[in-house]
């Protein structure tokens, strides 16, 4: 076992780069300076090479020495380099996948990692509680990441479980966490495993997760909308205040208008592709396709507005502006309002919504013959205010 307090290096075999060392410890630039020294140069993601022409006898005397001069220890895995095993099944699974390694020379640089597990199993444990010094995200460029590690407290297997980045920014006790797997050795069978096993768990969990945020997001105005329609009939404010004239009514709306946009932009965000998925003549309620058929027409309503607000924030993020929380209130307001209509139709048919997208879960009887989502259109993840979530990705 090696010693967290010094300087370590670890070595593994590679087909495609021959001797691989990735550097760890407290004092983990002396490991590196010994690689170098020995011959040894940079890989992308943080480990360290010497080419199979030069991982000689006289390479691995070379690195003996020169570790010991600068006290650092070396141990040999017991499996084949980590980025190799991610690029082989990345190049195994289904679409376009590729692998990018990850090197974390001390154990609470790992930490970045934490916020974009989505996992609620043995995953989510050895990033929380053991050194993980090197890891692989696997991308299939679709908006579907994957972390995979080796097996701690194993010399053999790996496990691979939900990396979240793009599709939301806080996975912390997230209850539709899918949970991690172990995966075999074999770069094919791993493969296989992730493509039939770990991947469709984590499509449905996603499907779950979206219309849960979706649903949140529909309670949470729906209270204010009632508030602002009782407000309207009345003429009157929430505490009973007389409301006279055209000028109190806007307020009123500007301000739900506001509130609302907040909530309602998780809808338009993820909504289309639950809604994509939804076959009520293959469910038990034939008589809900009037209802989706109103639910399609509010986002479509809403798309130039939605463009809109991806246009500003992507406006913002190539040329940072520091608005003002009023600033923002007003952009927000201006939103909301143009998508009144929506979500008055969206909250009055908001239980037919529920059912038919809980009845398409992926891989379910109606699923199976659903067309394939088509999202509203996205922007990349962008920085965003304070008090506002980022875009996400279908």
């Amino acid at each position: 076992m090696t010693n967290p307090a010094i300087a370590n290096i670890t070595l593994s075999t590679s087909r495609t780069h021959g001797l691989v060392a990735i550097a760890s410890g407290a004092r983990f630039p002396q490991a590196q300076d010994a690689l170098r020294e020995a011959g040894f140069s940079p890989l992308p993601g943080g480990a360290f090479a010497a080419p199979p022409e030069q991982a000689t006898r006289a390479t691995a005397s070379a690195l003996v020495h020169r570790a010991h001069q600068h006290r650092a220890s070396i141990s040999i895995s017991s499996r084949p380099y980590l980025g190799e095993i991610g690029s082989d099944m990345a190049a195994r699974l289904p679409g376009n996948w590729s692998a990018t390694v990850n090197v974390f020379p001390r154990r609470h640089w790992q930490e970045d990692l934490v916020g974009s597990l989505w996992d609620s199993g043995d995953l989510l444990k050895a990033v929380l509680h053991e050194h993980v010094p090197c890891a692989v995200v696997l991308s299939n460029h679709a908006g579907t990441e994957l972390l995979l590690i080796e097996r701690p407290g194993h010399s053999v297997g790996y496990l691979v479980g939900a990396f979240a980045t793009e599709e939301y920014d806080d996975n912390w006790q997230e209850p539709n966490a899918p949970r991690s797997i172990v995966l075999p050795s074999e770069a094919d069978r791993a493969a296989r495993a992730v493509a039939h096993t770990f991947l469709p768990t984590y499509r449905r969990a996603l499907h779950h997760r979206r219309l849960d945020t979706v649903m949140s997001a529909l309670n949470r105005i729906r209270p204010e909308h009632d508030t602002l329609q009782t407000i309207k009939a009345s003429q009157q404010s929430s505490d009973s205040t007389p409301l006279v004239g055209s000028r109190l009514h806007a307020e009123a709306e500007r301000a739900f208008a506001d509130d609302a946009w907040l909530g309602f932009s998780d809808v338009l965000q993820h909504a289309p592709l639950l809604l994509a998925r939804c076959r009520p003549a293959a469910s038990p309620w034939p008589q809900d396709a009037g209802a989706l058929s109103r639910l399609r027409g509010a986002l479509a309503n809403s798309q130039d507005t939605w463009e809109e607000f991806n246009a500003l924030r992507a406006e913002l993020y190539s040329v940072p502006a520091d608005l003002s929380a009023q600033e923002w209130s007003r952009v927000r307001s201006t939103l909301g309002t143009a998508v009144l209509p929506a979500i008055g139709t969206w909250l009055a048919d908001s239980e037919v919504f529920e059912r038919q997208a809980r009845a398409a879960v992926p891989g379910g009887h109606i699923a199976l013959s659903a067309p394939h989502p088509r999202p509203l259109t996205t922007t990349p993840a962008l920085p965003c205010p304070a008090g506002e979530r980022a875009p996400l990705t279908p």
